[in-house]
């Protein structure tokens, strides 16, 4: 696939290439560093769809892909990325740790599963999405996504508070303050 490029007038010099983008302009007469490139937090990121990084935190049953990291953009304070979960597929049980995550269905019917006991005894309580749903993970709810579609694949968009992405994978599901330590 060819690279991406801004189309230049015809009197236009053409664009110089860095190792960020095609588009982006080679800053070795100004401000940056040893390289004249701009600093990580200087710049904008385009991160193409085909190019997502499957070297992230994993939990069986399911694939991450990030996008956005400290890795990658060297982002401070968010990690972004999607999950597949294939059909007729259950990820294991986990938390992320610390880190607020925010789900937004972008394919399929999803569902998410995490313990309830608001009622005085712990109840299962899953959660059923539809594509263009948003889910909201507080830090340390164990939880699991499940994928009862027989065909279709689920896809979601996850943003997190976090740089990176914290997966921590748990025997069971248990209602915070029941279960192993939180971090």
């Amino acid at each position: 696939m060819a690279p991406h490029t801004t189309p230049q007038p015809d009197d236009a010099p053409p664009a110089e290439h860095d190792a960020f983008h095609p588009d982006l302009p080679d800053h070795s007469h100004g401000p940056g560093d040893a390289e004249g490139k701009l600093p990580l937090h200087a710049r904008l990121h385009h991160i193409r769809a085909d190019a997502l990084e499957s070297d992230t935190a994993q939990t069986g049953g399911m694939r991450r892909f990030a996008a956005i990291s400290g890795s990658s953009v060297g982002s401070r304070r968010i990690w972004m990325g999607q999950t597949h979960v294939a059909a007729q597929t259950a990820s294991s049980n986990h938390h992320h740790g610390a880190s607020e995550t925010a789900i937004h269905v972008v394919k399929g019917h999803p569902e998410f599963v995490f313990l309830d006991d608001s009622s005085g005894t712990p109840q299962e309580i899953r959660i059923r999405t539809s594509p263009g749903d948003y889910i909201f993970v507080p830090p340390f709810v164990p939880h699991r996504e499940e994928n009862p579609s027989p065909r279709e694949e689920a896809v979601v968009v996850i943003a997190r508070s976090t740089q990176e992405a914290i997966v921590v994978n748990v025997p069971e599901l248990y209602v915070l303050g029941d279960g192993p330590e939180e971090e």
